[in-house]
């Protein structure tokens, strides 16, 4: 069956994905109507589908346009509108002319003009024969000047259900992806980021379930947002029991003028449904990561060394060797040197856009502390902040306009620092310059691309439409990472935005993988994880191993629990390998080398949430299991975990112990999990089937 089929004497759309289908129509009005998201349908049953008819309502209440593809502004519609323009004579809103549609292969593009004004919208979707993944996205033109008030990429609707919930993720710096589950209320619910950035506090992305799903039954839809800047979602819960949400970039408050011939086009929002509950929608959201957002998906993460924590600022070409040789013997595959290389950057108040090797640390350059890295068998990497400047430093002294600012205004400095406004094309150029040349003269495999501030004064003085630069900004990192990646295939980059403030599927489509947290607390960090791997997969989730008492916490926890902790995504080591004992590493030598035979299966297999503490991965014929006990509870006695989707008439084999089990045995009574006694216990465990 065709992916999308067209039947023209309904005007419906019926879109297919390899589990789902999702049926859009026109209505009498030619306004792009929702018909059904869910199980698959046949083209027959698509077109005698009805729209769903609107609930009678009084003058006084109006309707909330809920079951429009796009609800645009306009007549009696006072719910959220996804669309929002001002033409120039004043006239506000869209009244919809259908014109034609357009499909190749899985892309669907369905064309509309104003009846009145020379404004064109056209709505895109996308699926894929591999994935119940669809895409959607908006783009607009006029021919005439438009403001733009709000741009969503789309709205999605489900059905009618008792007991709506939704599910999200809440957070702070160091306290990211904290799960969120509550009762949707009626009326409408706002999630966003006005920082210029994802944000700590809420991530683009929602489920909604009505009430009765768990983690491996019940429908659960849901959306995901590609983008890196500031963003919102509204979902709209009607008191006739109706429930639908747009999400697109920008937030309250922003205009952005359309100029005549200009075409405006909003990032991806991506829908998923799926009858497996919230596990298989996790799934499902790895599989498409996988699959049609990273650069390089199949490629194993390495095990990454940040000297960060072990020097802070008092970097040294002595120091920095020094680690470097030790991490090497640990098993480390590449040497990140963070914050402190460059310009005065003595501490975090200088500095900053100074981007050339300082001479106090490396009074001969970088190359001989690179030689020695590379000679040790590790790639070597370096943090950078490209988008930031100390006003004490050469680059503000010469170009104190190329920050956010505006007239009248003081700067507001946060981390002794301020933003540079990247929508600049001087400024963006600049940028790419010395990144480029960065990366070519000194022969750099990896950066950990940091931002570390929200937007503030978010002022362009010499441009006629300064809000713009919170999409601009935003298009124009996406840009140089992109010609990056272009000129110099080798490079990894990870992105990092004092933790997780920089995580969504924009940036992954031009990263390797996300700085989680800058909260290494292990036990904090089973929450975060948790949270974070509800949509992206654990291959981008990079996870440290730190010293004990943690920085952040002052708990003190035992390195093997730290270890496998950081083992559920992709491992990383931040100690500071110069005050370890011969005992430290040792154990963590024979940690990492277990770490290298399960990585293909946590990072390129599917994983299993079981419960809040343990995580399963499975891939082929391989099984992982890591599990913790963060506090012993009085009476505790010996602890069984069942597993997910084993085939239950296989054999599976533990080479670490020699035991074997029946796969009915470990999905029924458990895996003995055998916890070592005490806070802090915990065990990763690699099975194969037979």
């Amino acid at each position: 069956m065709a992916p999308v089929i067209y039947d023209d004497a309904t005007r419906t759309w019926l879109l297919h994905t390899p589990g789902t289908s999702y049926v859009l129509r026109l209505d009498d009005e030619d306004v792009p109507r929702h018909v059904h998201w869910g199980r698959p349908l046949t083209p027959e049953s698509a077109a005698e589908l009805p729209i769903p008819a609107p609930p009678w309502v009084a003058s006084f209440d109006g309707a909330f346009d809920v079951d429009a593809e796009l609800p645009a502004e306009g007549g009696a519609m006072f719910g959220p509108a996804a669309l929002q323009v001002r033409h120039p004579d004043g006239a506000t809103g869209v009244e919809w002319r259908y014109l034609d549609h357009s499909v190749d292969e899985g892309h669907l593009q369905i064309s509309f003009r104003d009846r009145i004004y020379p404004l064109s919208i056209t709505l895109h979707y996308r699926v894929f024969d591999d994935s119940d993944v669809l895409q959607r996205w908006l783009t607009l033109r006029s021919d005439a000047p438009v403001t733009v008030l709000r741009c969503d990429s789309a709205q999605f609707v489900v059905p009618r259900r008792d007991g709506y919930r939704v599910t999200h993720v809440v957070g702070s710096w160091s306290g990211e992806f904290q799960l969120r589950r509550s009762e949707l209320p009626v009326g409408e619910t706002v999630l966003t980021s006005r920082r210029g950035i994802t944000s700590h506090q809420a991530n683009p992305w929602i489920m909604i379930d009505a009430g009765d799903a768990d983690e491996d039954r019940g429908e659960v839809w849901s959306s995901a947002l590609a983008w890196s800047g500031s963003w919102r979602i509204t979902v709209a819960h009607t008191t006739s029991g109706r429930v639908g949400w747009s999400a697109g970039f920008g937030h309250d408050g922003l205009a952005w003028h359309l100029r005549p011939g200009e075409e405006w086009t909003t990032p991806v929002l991506a829908g998923l449904y799926t009858s497996d509950g919230f596990g298989g929608a996790s799934r499902a959201w790895h599989a498409y990561t996988r699959a049609h957002v990273l650069p390089h998906p199949d490629e194993l993460r390495p095990i990454v060394y940040n000297s960060w924590e072990a020097t802070g600022f008092a970097i040294t070409e002595a120091n920095q060797k020094h680690l470097a040789t030790l991490a090497a013997e640990l098993g480390v595959e590449v040497f990140v040197v963070d914050d402190g290389w460059f310009g005065g950057r003595r501490a975090d108040n200088a500095g900053l856009g100074d981007w050339y090797p300082s001479p106090v640390p490396f009074p001969d350059g970088l190359t001989p502390l690179i030689d020695h890295v590379h000679g040790l068998g590790m790639k070597f990497g370096l943090w950078v902040e490209p988008e930031m400047v100390n006003p004490d430093s050469d680059l503000y002294r010469a170009h104190p306009d190329w920050v956010l600012h505006q007239p009248n205004r003081r700067r507001t400095e946060l981390r002794n620092q301020l933003v540079l406004n990247f929508a600049r094309p001087d400024v963006a150029a600049w940028a790419h310059k010395w990144l480029d040349a960065l990366v070519s003269d000194h022969r750099i495999d990896y950066l950990k691309w940091d931002m570390n501030r929200a937007f503030t004064q978010p002022g362009w003085p010499t441009h006629d439409d300064p809000d713009r630069l919170w999409i601009d900004h935003v298009r124009a990192v996406y840009s140089i990472i992109d010609q990056l990646r272009a000129d110099h295939p080798h490079l990894r980059i990870q992105s990092c935005s004092g933790g997780g403030g920089r995580a969504d599927l924009g940036i992954l489509c031009r990263t390797d993988e996300v700085w989680t947290s800058d909260n290494t607390d292990a036990v904090d960090r089973i929450a975060i994880q948790h949270g974070y791997t509800h949509l992206y997969p654990a291959r981008t989730m990079a996870a440290w191993v730190t010293d004990s008492p943690n920085i952040f916490t002052a708990r003190s926890t035992p390195l093997r629990f730290r270890f496998h902790v950081a083992m559920a995504g992709t491992l990383g080591i931040g100690a500071n390998l110069l005050e370890w004992t011969d005992s430290d590493t040792a154990e963590a030598t024979a940690l990492i080398a277990e770490y290298k035979e399960i990585r293909p299966t946590v990072q390129l297999g599917y994983q299993y949430r079981l419960g809040t503490d343990a995580v399963q991965y499975l891939r082929d014929t391989e099984v992982v299991i890591i599990a913790y006990r963060p506090t012993t509870r009085w009476g505790a006695g010996p602890t069984t975990l069942p597993l997910k989707a084993l085939d239950p008439t296989a054999t599976y084999h533990d080479p670490g112990t020699g035991d074997s089990y029946t796969g009915t045995t470990l999905l029924t009574r458990g895996l003995p999990l055998n916890l070592p006694p005490g806070d802090h216990a915990s065990t990763c465990v690699r099975l194969t089937r037979g």
